[in-house]
């Protein structure tokens, strides 16, 4: 794996986790958030060839959207 590819996963791990401490709503929400964050973030990254910003944009969009899934849940 290349070290693009390996900081990519890296800052999308750490969006995860930091995301994820912040939502403070149900369970739910916080699945859907720390779900959505990964998911954005593995999308991201391939989209994007493994940049970094790539993947930290793809992670956010990600939480923010598994958020608002989450709540609906």
């Amino acid at each position: 794996m290349s070290r693009n590819k390996t900081v990519a996963y890296a800052v999308a791990g750490a969006l995860c986790l930091s995301l994820g401490a912040c939502t403070g709503g149900n369970i739910n929400t916080q699945y859907g958030a720390v779900i959505g964050v990964l998911a954005g973030g593995v999308l991201g990254s391939g989209l994007t060839a493994g940049s970094i910003v790539g993947t930290a944009a793809g992670a956010a969009v990600g939480g923010i959207v598994g958020y608002q899934v989450g709540k609906r849940l």
